[in-house]
């Protein structure tokens, strides 16, 4: 049977606050709302309230290391350039032509000191200020003032272990305050080496019809679907165990609509399988001595293994071959949930490597990355299939009609301990099981006070 493309439902915009209103009915009962899955309305405040309002990733360090470098990228629906100008500094330019909005870099990375509009020529420095404008005396009689015609820029630019991010919004808080424990998580997953992590190569992009919410939370933990979704990883003994992943799990909520997932690999495969099972040629290099007593418990014991930074940034680590019975190599993946409309994504997906592997170990690491987690990755081409079927059940006349709320109550009537950790001494929440749709939960519930409106950073407690 030959599917169709889904109907496009578009709420008034004062039927917004009504959805809204479903979805806090909705989470205090642990469900969620269809329709928040595919809706124009919905779509478009989402773009106005948290991707021009929030902290955003825009880039990695190690893509724009040497003055003049540049890569084009996004936030929210806006294109935008991050450079990388003469003296050091990282800027965060919108790609709008002051003169009539034409864009003015076609390409997406290389290097350049100015970026020539291609309609009228007007000329602008990777610092986004306005240099030229062709017949000057004859079309203006004075310069134009940059002050006020240069491209617009982020207010806000910062980085956190190399992950460049910027916010349109200049009254956020300070990106540490934003990112509370996920910083702290970032810290043990990507500076466990003084030259931290870089980027093995330009991110793979693809489309893919499905909610940038879905794999969000997906990636916050969702180690439910792993046994179902993935099993044929099982078959061809790629993976192994999967059945286990909710009992070893290990959740943590750090607020802000920030969440990871590790897995207890000491308790599961043996106790000398600490850091995520990287080889002894690799963890030679690394330093732990930064690390505070929580850090080195989670780095060597309990491992994050997936996360989620609000609002789109999300990460995977986990050890596996490249082929079946072949070598073993940890994979590590940033991925970008790009927003392009209701329904639909940009997939991002870079993989990362320690800045101090050789060649050849770079090129197994980004081969393996690939192999699972590229673009036609065997564990990748699972998720996004599933993931299409929801916007096409948001969209459904009858589902919408009818109320339909998504299930996320997995656990209320479970014998499984799902209660926060109080022994826990690291930022946040740590429960210590897998089961439970807690993580999940966190993200749509913060996501429901951003677009409610609430802009200050928040820390989960254990009322959550």
């Amino acid at each position: 049977m030959t599917q169709t493309e889904p109907f496009r439902p578009t709420t008034s915009d004062a039927g917004l606050d009504a959805i809204l209103d479903r979805v806090e009915t909705g989470l205090a009962d642990d469900l969620v709302p269809v329709e928040i899955f595919n809706d124009e309305a919905v779509f478009r405040a989402e773009i106005d309230r948290i991707f021009t309002n929030n902290w955003v990733f825009v880039a990695h360090e190690s893509e724009i290391p040497n003055p003049g470098d540049f890569v084009q990228r996004r936030i929210g629906v806006d294109p935008v350039i991050v450079t990388r100008d003469g003296k050091g500094g990282i800027n965060v330019l919108s790609n709008y032509c002051r003169h009539r909005g034409t864009q003015v870099c076609q390409t997406d990375s290389g290097n350049s000191r100015f970026f020539k509009c291609p309609y009228h020529g007007w000329t602008y420095n990777n610092q986004g200020q306005l240099v030229g404008t062709p017949h000057l005396q004859d079309a203006y009689g004075v310069r134009l003032d940059p002050d006020d015609w240069s491209l617009m820029r982020a207010p806000r630019v910062d980085t956190r272990q190399g992950f460049v991010f910027a916010s349109l919004n200049p009254d956020v808080p300070t990106l540490d305050e934003y990112l509370g424990g996920a910083g702290w998580m970032l810290d043990l997953i990507a500076g466990l080496h003084p030259k931290g992590m870089r980027v093995a190569g330009p991110p793979d992009r693809y489309k893919v019809k499905a909610d940038w919410k879905t794999a969000a939370e997906n990636f916050s933990g969702d180690v439910y679907h792993l046994d179902v979704l993935h099993w044929g990883t099982e078959e061809i003994h790629v993976s192994q165990g999967l059945q286990a992943s909710c009992e070893i799990g290990r959740r943590y909520e750090f607020g802000n609509g920030h969440n990871f997932t590790g897995h207890a690999w000491t308790k599961a495969i043996h106790p000398g399988y600490v850091l995520w099972g990287y080889p002894p040629e690799i963890t030679q290099h690394f330093d732990l001595s930064g690390l505070d007593e929580a850090q080195l418990h989670v780095v060597n014991h309990e491992p994050p293994t997936v996360g989620t930074i609000f609002p789109n940034l999300s990460f995977i680590r986990f050890n596996t071959p490249a082929v079946p019975g072949g070598p073993m190599s940890v994979v590590t993946s940033f991925r970008q949930w790009q927003p392009v409309g209701p329904g639909e994504i940009e997939l991002w997906s870079w993989q990362f490597v320690w800045d101090f592997m050789t060649e050849e170990e770079v090129e197994e690491h980004y081969v393996t990355g690939e192999f699972v987690f590229g673009s036609a990755g065997i564990f990748e081409q699972d998720d996004t299939v599933a993931w299409e079927g929801i916007p096409r059940a948001a969209a459904s006349p009858w589902l919408r009609k009818a109320g339909m709320q998504f299930n996320f109550q997995q656990g209320r009537n479970s014998e499984v301990d799902q209660s926060p950790d109080p022994t826990w001494t690291g930022p946040g929440l740590r429960r210590n099981t897998g089961y439970g749709e807690h993580v999940q939960l966190a993200f749509y519930r913060h996501w429901l006070e951003v677009m409610r409106g609430a802009a200050a950073p928040t820390s989960p407690t254990e009322g959550n």
